[in-house]
């Protein structure tokens, strides 16, 4: 089913219930006469125009996800291979500037001296 159509409606039904809260509360203003559409009043329709605007800002984002979520999933799982990469090529250097090794085992000179000492 098409999103597109239902987040232009609420996105039409929210600008309109705005456009008609701001009609009553102008004639709020301008006369003494209390009108009102289905027993809402001017602060009843802003938040009801709120509510259909938060509801399509919300049902868009939820659409952009799901169709960029494969392509984010993809970089991200690419940049965490290329910092792989570059921290093993860092820990290989580092390896290969130590003369007895990147793991930590005793020169060649050092074990004949504690060979010596036995």
């Amino acid at each position: 089913m098409p999103v597109l159509p239902i987040i232009d409606l609420l996105i039409f039904l929210g600008w309109t219930t705005l456009a008609a809260g701001g009609v009553l509360k102008a004639i709020y203003i301008a006369t003494s006469y209390r009108p009102t559409i289905f027993s809402l009043t001017p602060v009843d329709l802003l938040l009801v125009a709120l509510a259909f605007l938060g509801l399509a800002l919300t049902l868009a984002a939820r659409t952009w996800v799901r169709i960029n979520e494969p392509q984010l999933i993809a970089k991200r799982r690419a940049a965490a291979s290329r910092e792989a990469l570059e921290r093993a090529a860092a820990h290989d250097q580092v390896a290969a500037a130590q003369p007895n090794g990147a793991h930590g085992a005793p020169a060649p000179e050092y074990v004949n001296q504690w060979q010596r000492v036995r």
